[in-house]
């Protein structure tokens, strides 16, 4: 049987996973093109004895070799199915294939295939990977490689796309299963996308696809690009982790998973982040650093001042709030936004809690969790403390007061996020009587004080002159 597609397929040694990605294809009796960038392994050999057509192609990123692959290769198809070699077709996409007629999808230039990712055994069900949609299949002549991406390569269709949506169409198995090799492979890729990002900011690079948040798959992702782009950096990490993990719903990955996010979601993009001002700097792009007008001591009491006023305010404040002594009933009854800051952030972690499949409730204080115990909050819980200081020092701290709200603003949104997360953790797994040598307050703060030495090194760093209305993060 005539299949209406062909297989195009790159490698780089991928002797452990090409043979899988071969035997999930071959009985579809469609042809197979591999090009390849220079392995040194059994590959090639692999592809030989499959009779497969096999090119080579010095790497360059991936959108050039999808480029040099379409262009090359002499397929007389009128669709091409694209894949890496550690993609697997599954029973159901093989199915989807093994029906597929060119007469019947009239009218249709690409097709989106729902990818299931594994990264160390594990699949990962959450954190924005599943489902995850991405243009595979399309028209020959038709369809074409974004050379407007370094990374997150995609495929351009104009015309009419649809999605595959039932069932695990296409299964990638991530190759880092060592921590070492992720790392390696993502800091070469870190300076692809940092390079790219300042392009984009000098204007010399522009987006292919039409943004488009209610569009197909791929216009979505232009979409949210864009906001991303205008996030501050070194801030724009921390919220994209929190997002994945609380809202994204990310923890549920497990152990394996929180790793994986962790690293993809914030290491990866704070590095992107921290190659981006060194190739400003060793360009010559920026303005000279703005000039500080105080100086180290005078910083040093402003933020020793401001800390000890926000840190002592909320004290009075909750003292005054509290029945006692100095109790003032209008404070506690229409002014009280520590009493409010509780009500959100217990109500949020209930929201978590039963979005997640458990059973919680809560009143003022407390947060009960069925079959788990109760989460008693109080003032400590609140992160009163870690926000005076992170406060404290930002407003400080001599840079422009737009940077600073921006920053401000998303820092204390970043420390509540970790906040409820906490109180997620603990209504699940805490139990006091087997850790009442250990403080969980101490523990939060050790973590967060951490984060936010992190991401106020950067942001010091950071210069605040902008290159162009573009630039400005």
């Amino acid at each position: 049987m005539n299949r209406p597609f062909s297989f195009i397929i790159i490698t780089y040694n991928e002797e452990v996973h090409l043979p899988r990605l071969l035997s999930s294809i071959v009985d579809l009796g469609a042809p197979i093109f591999i090009l390849d960038s220079g392995s040194t392994d059994a590959t090639l050999q692999i592809a030989k004895e499959a009779g497969v057509t096999v090119l080579q192609h010095p790497f360059e990123n991936h959108p050039q070799q999808w480029d040099f692959a379409l262009k090359n290769f002499k397929i007389e198809t009128p669709w091409v199915v694209c894949l890496d070699a550690d993609h697997t077709v599954t029973p159901e996409l093989r199915k989807h294939l093994d029906e597929f007629t060119d007469e019947g999808h009239t009218g249709v230039s690409g097709i989106y295939f729902n990818r299931k990712n594994f990264f160390k055994g594990k699949w990962l069900k959450h954190g924005g990977y599943f489902p995850f949609y991405l243009l595979k299949m399309f028209r020959y002549g038709v369809g074409y490689s974004d050379l407007n991406e370094n990374m997150d390569h995609r495929f351009i269709v104009p015309g009419k796309t649809i999605i595959w949506k039932d069932g695990y169409l296409l299964e990638e198995n991530l190759k880092e299963n060592q921590v070492s090799f992720w790392i390696a492979k993502h800091n070469r890729y870190s300076d692809l996308v940092a390079h790219e990002e300042v392009e984009r900011m000098m204007q010399m690079r522009q987006q292919t696809l039409k943004p488009h948040f209610w569009g197909s798959p791929d216009e979505r992702t232009a979409w949210l690009k864009q906001l991303w782009w205008r996030l501050p950096r070194y801030t724009r990490p921390m919220l994209y982790f929190t997002y994945r993990m609380t809202f994204q719903l990310g923890i549920l990955d497990g152990r394996t998973g929180v790793i994986f996010h962790f690293l993809q979601g914030f290491w990866f993009r704070l590095i992107v982040d921290v190659k981006i001002d060194e190739i400003l700097q060793q360009q010559n792009m920026q303005k000279t650093p703005i000039k500080k007008t105080a100086s180290p001591l005078k910083f040093a009491v402003v933020f020793v001042a401001l800390f000890a006023l926000f840190y002592y305010f909320n004290i009075l404040f909750f003292g005054l709030t509290s029945r006692g002594n100095h109790y003032s009933p209008f404070l506690a009854a229409h002014l009280n936004y520590i009493a409010g800051l509780r009500s959100l952030l217990l109500k949020t972690s209930a929201w978590i809690l039963n979005l997640i499949g458990f059973a919680a409730i809560t009143n003022d204080y407390d947060l009960l969790v069925a079959g788990h115990g109760t989460l008693q909050v109080v003032y400590s819980c609140l992160g009163l403390g870690v926000i005076s200081f992170f406060a404290a020092f930002v407003l400080a701290y001599p840079k422009k007061w737009k940077q600073k709200i921006i920053f401000l603003v998303c820092g204390i949104i970043g420390i509540e996020f970790l906040n409820v997360l906490r109180f997620v953790l603990l209504a699940i797994f805490w139990d006091k009587s087997r850790h009442h040598i250990i403080d969980h307050h101490a523990i939060f703060n050790v973590i967060v004080y951490l984060l936010i030495a992190i991401v106020l090194y950067f942001w010091v760093k950071h210069d605040d002159a902008p290159l162009s209305k573009n630039a400005q993060n």
